[in-house]
């Protein structure tokens, strides 16, 4: 799966670097305001990608550290943050289940669409409950899926179709319950859509052997009126559907109330 990953976002690198979907203000408002009044203190960001997340967060912490498991990625990161001229930024190449930090070196955590691509999400909770301080918060946001059982298991298929490194979408109460079993508890949560289109999602992979094919089965649900739990359907020579966002901030459980 390492290898996996590797080829499938060392590709989408630069492409999701200016992606809309990724820079878009509002959700990065969103996490900013969920991590709390400034100073924050030293911030890690858990499969930081190409720096978007931490170039919104540099300006009020201490230090940002993010890990990804791409080294793409990683130099992305770095020459973002260069570029705007921060020197409170680092970034490692690493695994999330294996973080290169000693226990309660941060004050918080983040991450940001991450949660659909970890196979192990309590080996990585577990990992980031190890190097945060007893006080520290959890932020995470994510897309999540329908409650429909069917639909979500659509919309999970559609995604798979378009990135094999894609394991699966939550629903809102799996989140929350995934986080309450992995040491946390869920403190407060906000969502909010946002409208994607196939073109522009498309166009991140950079696969278009796959998204070709997956087009016309997209195509051939919406024509037979199968939203697949995303508002998916036809304008105007494109498909258009909508990501539900959920972003939740926990804080950890004591050990001895676990």
């Amino acid at each position: 799966m390492n290898g996996l990953i590797q080829d499938e976002f060392g590709r989408q690198a630069a492409p999701m670097a200016s992606a809309p979907a990724f820079t878009e203000a509002r959700g990065l408002t969103n996490l900013l305001a969920a991590l709390g009044a400034p100073p924050l203190g030293r911030i890690l960001d858990v499969a930081c990608g190409p720096g978007i997340v931490a170039e919104a967060i540099a300006p009020y912490a201490s230090k940002v550290v993010g890990v990804d498991a791409t080294p793409e990625m990683a130099a992305q990161a770095e020459a973002r943050l260069h570029k705007a001229g921060f020197t409170n930024a680092f970034f490692r190449i690493a695994q999330a289940e294996h973080l290169p930090f000693g226990p309660a070196e941060f004050d918080a955590a983040v991450t940001r669409l991450s949660f659909h691509h970890f196979p192990n999400l309590p080996a990585i909770l577990a990992e980031i409950r190890r190097v945060l301080r007893p006080t520290g918060r959890l932020v995470v946001a994510d897309v999540v899926t329908s409650p429909d059982p069917e639909k979500a298991a659509l919309h999970n298929t559609l995604e798979q179709l378009r990135d094999p490194t894609h394991v699966r979408m939550l629903t809102r109460p799996e989140l929350l319950s995934t986080l309450r079993i992995g040491g946390f508890a869920p403190r407060s949560e906000q969502s909010w859509e946002q409208k994607r289109s196939f073109a522009e999602w498309s166009k991140i992979v950079a696969a278009p052997e796959r998204m070709c094919p997956l087009r016309q089965i997209m195509l051939a649900l919406a024509r037979a009126g199968q939203d697949a739990g995303i508002q998916l359907h036809e304008t105007e020579g494109d498909l258009q559907f909508t990501h539900t966002w959920l972003l939740v901030v926990a804080e950890l459980v004591p050990a001895a109330d676990m």
